[in-house]
């Protein structure tokens, strides 16, 4: 009996929808580990069908496409090694997440999810099925065991495959970026290693989805937690994992161990990814944005080019005679570090003929917000007006502090068709400017060095909508309004919560108010890349017409 496996592992970005285009994939991954001599080659969770498919995957015609297509991987792939991989499964009325097993020119095996995940991003109970608990599935000389994402964070099913049979473990996953994700993984797979005393390979997808970002950082370990192999992050990559026999059984040779960044860059690498998939998977080459001169669109320029490159991105400054001369500068600052094309669009003749048209209905009545607004919805037709000319998607530049208490115009500097920094607060949106004035990856399509002036990042903010104004006019200080909204909007926290960290209970009550009353901007609101588990969208559901407050 040989005393070696070889694994090809598989971690690529599949697309929702592209069953060809995934099966493609799936085919040179193949093909890699055919020619390296692989007795097996992996690939994630649900890979036919692109992850998280959602309510496609509960179509009919949906899951009789994806069927044919992996019945012609199966012929495609019968003269080598077997081919593992994810996708729907049908079995009379019931509708699994499968894990196939493909030997020759067929379906020779099958898992399925038995552990249905029902919350944050997920909504599986609703749309599978539960698997039953099974067992292993014979590749060559070995039994492995593949217990589906979810699966591996309980006990039972590694616990059923160890007592079936498995000699190792093999998890393919379809597992989103949020801030320290890897470690909570690890520290999953280390307790189902302990557990079972064999080695485990994790297997997981990269690519964005939506507001989801999938972050591969695919690892292998050994009996005893050792780290054997760590594969990239944020990085497509096949790699090939070997196992060899032992007097105490299956054991990972140590191979690739890859680093991670730290936070700062994965988030930042997460903004560029899913801003850069989305476009390439809508269709979408080029994209605009409104060029203020603050700190907020001058980090999604900086993201757009780096997710684009600077020939793709169109920045536009919209000035009103509230625009300062220092953003003038500002803006024309940053986009000519960035090297994309910047429009400059007066909004003042505009704005004129809009308030003469409303003068009638408006006279008597002072001047206010109705006012300010018109210039941030004139700013958002005139972009739109642009987008459909151009055929650019319109990217919209809200942070999460703003995006959380609706200090945003609903049709206006809220239009857009994606929002890259959804998810990050205004504090960490100053310290993201500096992480990338003073960085530079192989990934980013932009220029090095500093592509936002100090001026931006350290100057007041405001939204220029009238003369002397700043947020904080409205809104108390970013710090405490952060640590507040993460408080309330993160950890689902309470009024008693925030006076507890030290903040006045009738400020807190107001941040609390804010949120609430803004969810139906929210509701209406572009999507966003996701970096925490308090992402708007899927994570936080709340209705839009609710009037309870916390008592406390």
């Amino acid at each position: 009996m040989s005393d070696r496996f070889r694994i090809t592992l598989g971690q690529l970005n599949p697309t929702v929808g592209d069953l060809t285009g995934n099966a493609a994939l799936a085919r040179k991954a193949w093909e890699a580990g055919r020619d390296a001599g692989a007795d097996l080659v992996a690939l994630p969770e649900m890979f036919i069908t692109g992850y998280n498919a959602q309510d496609l995957v509960m179509r009919r015609a949906f899951q009789l496409d994806a069927a044919r297509v992996v019945e012609e991987l199966a012929v495609a792939c019968s003269d080598g090694p077997a081919l593992a991989v994810g996708a729907p499964w049908v079995e009379g009325t019931k509708l699994y997440n499968g894990y196939l097993i493909l030997k020759g020119g067929k379906v020779a095996s099958q898992m399925l999810k038995h552990h249905l995940p029902n919350e944050t991003v997920f909504d599986e109970v609703r749309i599978f099925d539960s698997g039953p608990l099974g067992g292993p599935y014979s590749v060559g000389n070995a039994r492995i065991g593949s217990p589906i994402c979810e699966d591996a964070w309980h006990e039972d099913v590694a616990e059923m495959l160890v007592e079936t049979g498995a000699e190792f473990l093999l998890v393919p996953n379809g597992s989103p970026y949020y801030r320290g994700k890897f470690d909570t993984r690890l520290n999953h797979m280390v307790a189902r290693v302990v557990e079972t005393e064999l080695p485990l390979i994790y297997l997981n997808m990269v690519g964005g989805q939506d507001d989801q970002v999938f972050d591969g950082g695919s690892f292998a370990l050994n009996p005893g937690g050792e780290l054997a192999v760590q594969m990239p992050v944020l990085e497509e990559a096949i790699t090939h994992v070997d196992l060899e026999r032992t007097d105490a059984g299956w054991r990972v040779v140590p191979g690739e161990r890859a680093p991670h960044p730290d936070a700062w860059e994965q988030d930042y690498h997460v903004m560029v990814q899913s801003l850069r998939d989305y476009c390439a998977k809508t269709g979408f080459g080029k994209v605009l944005l409104g060029l203020s001169g603050g700190v907020d669109s001058a980090i999604v320029a900086a993201i757009a080019v780096d997710a684009l490159g600077a020939q793709n991105v169109r920045c536009v400054m919209l000035p009103s005679e509230y625009t300062s001369r220092e953003s003038l500068e500002d803006a024309e600052a940053v986009a000519k570090a960035l090297g994309c094309r910047y429009d400059n669009v007066p909004i003042t003749q505009g704005r004129a003929a809009i308030t003469d048209t409303l003068a009638p209905l408006f006279e008597g009545l002072e001047p206010g917000l109705a006012e300010e607004n018109i210039q941030s919805r004139l700013r958002g037709l005139l972009l739109m007006a642009m987008s459909n000319k151009f055929g650019e998607m319109l990217l919209t530049t809200g942070n999460k502090s703003e995006v959380a208490v609706g200090y945003a115009t609903i049709y206006g500097d809220m239009a857009g068709g994606y929002n890259p920094i959804k998810d990050l607060y205004k504090t960490r949106v100053f310290e993201t400017c500096r992480w990338r004035n003073a960085n530079h990856r192989s990934w980013m399509k932009g220029p090095e060095g500093a592509v936002m002036p100090a001026r931006v990042i350290d100057k007041p903010p405001s939204a220029e909508l009238r003369a002397d104004q700043r947020d904080s006019d409205s809104l108390p200080d970013y710090p405490d309004l952060d640590a507040m909204l993460e408080i309330l909007v993160d950890r689902a926290g309470s009024i008693e919560d925030c006076v507890a960290a030290g903040f006045l209970r009738d400020v807190a009550k107001k941040v609390e108010h804010l949120v609430y009353i803004s969810e139906y901007k929210r509701f209406q609101s572009a999507p966003g890349a996701r970096l925490t588990k308090g992402a708007f969208w899927l994570d936080r559901r709340y209705p839009i017409v609710n009037r309870w407050r916390d008592p406390s």
